[in-house]
C-alpha cells in the first residue's frame, strides 16, 4: 500500500561499522531537531495538522500506533485490540498495566473514554473529530476494558485509534467539554514535555515511565520551529540544529550533495500531499461546477514542480497519491494539458462576468507557499480569464478562515493520517470535510461508509476509484504534488532514515549520536 525507498548517504571517510551503533559516551546530549512545521494546541481535541501530531506522537500514546513503513497498526498503550464478531462494528482494547500519567496516577479504560469522548464533544472546528464520524459510544466494561461501538461498519477504525486524534489524555488534567489552555501536557507517551514556547520550541526529555510497543525512551530532544524555510535552512548552514525536516527550501534541497561527509540525507517516497481547495458554497464565485473545471485546465503541475519546487515533488493528478490502494489519474485524464480555449469556454458556458474575481489564501511559512501561489496566480490569470487576490495568513489564523469559508481557494498540504486510501476520502471530500470546502456529494459519501466494510482494503480500490472520477468532474480541490520526504542530519547523528515516513508518527526516540 505504500512504497517506501530509502536512501540513507553515509560520510565515507573513517566511518568503522561500530560508529554506526547509538555512542552510550552522548547519551545525556540533547539532539536539536528543526522544522517549519506549527502547533496548533497542545490539546489533541484542538489539533489536526502534521506538526501537533508530530509532537502528540511524542508525549501521548494511543492504543496502538504504526510500526515504520507499517501499513497495519500494533499495540502501544494497549495490550490487544480486536474487533468482536464479524460485523466491524464494535471493537475492544485491553489496556497494558503500568501506564502511569506524570502525576503518577494509573491509567485506566475510564481515561481513554474519556480522550474520545471529549474529542467528539468538544469538536473543534480545526480538530479530529471528524475521524471519528463512525464512532457511537465508548464504554468503560473494566478498569482495564474499553469498548468502541460504531455506527456502522468500519474495517479503517483501528487506523484512526493509532492517530494523533486517538491521544489518550488523564481525564483529571483535561477539561470534558473545553480544550485544555494552560500549556502543559499530560500524556504517557516515550517523551515529558519539559518546556515550551510557542512557535519557538519544546524541550523534550525521555519518559522514565513509559511502558508501551517501544522497548525504550531515546535521547533528549529539544524541537525548535522556524516560521519559514529561509530561517530553517539558515539555522542549518549555521550549526544550530543537528536535524532538519519539514520544510527545507526546494534550493537546498536540490543542491543536496550525496557525497558530502559531513551530513546524512535520507530521502523517501512520501504519501503526503498538496492540493489547492475550494469553496463550492452558493456564495462563492466558484460555486459553479464549471468555473472550477476552467480553473482546472489552467493548472500546469509540472511548471510548479520544476520551478518553483525544483524538482523535490513529483505533480499529483488525482486525490490518492501514488502508493496507496485505489490511486489512479483522473485529473490527467479529465485535464491532460492546460487549455485556455477550453477553459474560456467553460466561463462562458456558465454565463459569469470576466475576469472571475477570487480570494486565494495560504499559510505563511508552510514550505515555498507564497512562491506556489505567486505561480499559480500566474497560471490562472492566463487569458484574462480570472483575476486572483492573494494572501498570506499565520498558520493558526488560516486554519480558522478556511474552516469558516472565508476564503476562496486556498491551499494546503495534507499529510496521510494513516497508510490507507479512506484517509483521503471523507476527511477531504465527505460531506462536512475537515477542508471545510462546502462540497457535499451522496454518491461519494456513499461510496467511503461502503469502502469502509472490506477488512481486506484491496476490495475498497474500486469505491475509491469511483470516488477520484466524482472529484475529477466535480472539482471541489485540484491536486497539485506529491512530496519527496527529506530528513537531513550532521554525520554524528543516526537513525534520520526512521523519523518519519508519512503516517504521521515523527519517532524522535530512533535518533541517536554516532
Amino acid at each position: 500500500m505504500r512504497i517506501l525507498v530509502t536512501l540513507l548517504v553515509l560520510a565515507v571517510v573513517g566511518i568503522g561499522g561500530w560508529q554506526l551503533l547509538p555512542s552510550q559516551g552522548g547519551k545525556g546530549r540533547t539532539i536539536t531537531v528543526g522544522t517549519t512545521d506549527a502547533i496548533t494546541t497542545l490539546d489533541p481535541a484542538g489539533a489536526y495538522d502534521a506538526g501537533s501530531w508530530a509532537l502528540f506522537s511524542n508525549v501521548f500514546q494511543s492504543l496502538l500506533t504504526f510500526e515504520p513503513g507499517g501499513v497495519e497498526p500494533v499495540p502501544d498503550a494497549a495490550q490487544s485490540c480486536a474487533f468482536a464478531g464479524s460485523g466491524l462494528k464494535t471493537y475492544r482494547c485491553t489496556l497494558r498495566s503500568g501506564l502511569t500519567f506524570p502525576s503518577g496516577r494509573g491509567m485506566t479504560a475510564e481515561d481513554v473514554k474519556y480522550s474520545f469522548d471529549r474529542v467528539k464533544k468538544i469538536h473543534s472546528d480545526v480538530g479530529p473529530a471528524s475521524l471519528f464520524s463512525t464512532l457511537g459510544s465508548v464504554t468503560a466494561d473494566d478498569a482495564h476494558t474499553v469498548t468502541f461501538h460504531l455506527s456502522s461498519s468500519d474495517a479503517t477504525f483501528p487506523l484512526k485509534v493509532a492517530t494523533g486524534a486517538g491521544a489518550i489524555v488523564d481525564r483529571e488534567k483535561y477539561p470534558a467539554d473545553a480544550l485544555r489552555t494552560d500549556g502543559a501536557v499530560d500524556g504517557t507517551g516515550p517523551y515529558t514535555l519539559t518546556a515550551y514556547t510557542k512557535d519557538q520550541k519544546a524541550d523534550l526529555a525521555p519518559n522514565k515511565r513509559y511502558q508501551g510497543y517501544l522497548s525504550g525512551t531515546g535521547r533528549p530532544v529539544e524541537l525548535r520551529y522556524y516560521t519559514d524555510s529561509a530561517k530553517l535552512d539558515s539555522a542549518w548552514k549555521a550549526k544550530r540544529i543537528d536535524v532538519a525536516t519539514r520544510n527545507l527550501p526546494p534550493h537546498m534541497l536540490s543542491e543536496l550533495n550525496p557525497s558530502d561527509p559531513g551530513l546524512r540525507v535520507t530521502e523517501s517516497d512520501s504519501s503526503e500531499t498538496r492540493n489547492l481547495y475550494l469553496n463550492t458554497r452558493p456564495a462563492s464565485p466558484l460555486h459553479d461546477a464549471r468555473v472550477r473545471r476552467a480553473m482546472a485546465w489552467l493548472v500546469d503541475r509540472e511548471q510548479l514542480a520544476a520551478t518553483v519546487y525544483e524538482g523535490t515533488v513529483d505533480p499529483l493528478y488525482s486525490l490518492i497519491p501514488t502508493g496507496i490502494t485505489g490511486h489512479t489519474t483522473s485529473f490527467f485524464d479529465n485535464y491532460p494539458k492546460p487549455s485556455t480555449r477550453t477553459a474560456r469556454e467553460l466561463l462562458t458556458e456558465a454565463g459569469v462576468s470576466l475576469p472571475v474575481r477570487f480570494t486565494f489564501g495560504y499559510g505563511i511559512g508552510r514550505g515555498a507557499g507564497a512562491e506556489e501561489a505567486a505561480e499559480l496566480k500566474k497560471q490562472l490569470e492566463a487569458g484574462g480569464l480570472f483575476k486572483v487576490d492573494v494572501k498570506g495568513y499565520e498558520w493558526t489564523d488560516f486554519q480558522k478562515r478556511w474552516a469558516a469559508g472565508k476564503m476562496d481557494a486556498w491551499a494546503v498540504g495534507w499529510v496521510a493520517d494513516y497508510p490507507d486510501p479512506d484517509t483521503f476520502g471523507a476527511a477531504l471530500v465527505g460531506t462536512g470535510s475537515s477542508m471545510s470546502t462546502g462540497y457535499s456529494n451522496k454518491l461519494v459519501d456513499h461510496l467511503v461508509l461502503d469502502s469502509q466494510q472490506f477488512a481486506d482494503r484491496s476490495r475498497a480500490a474500486r469505491d475509491f476509484q469511483q470516488i477520484q472520477a466524482d472529484v475529477a468532474r466535480d472539482v471541489p480541490l485540484i491536486p497539485l504534488w506529491q512530496r519527496k520526504e527529506y530528513v537531513v542530519s550532521t554525520e554524528d547523528v543516526g537513525g534520520g532514515q526512521y523519523l518519519t515516513d508519512g503516517t504521521g508518527v515523527f519517532r524522535l526516540w530512533r535518533l541517536n549520536w554516532i
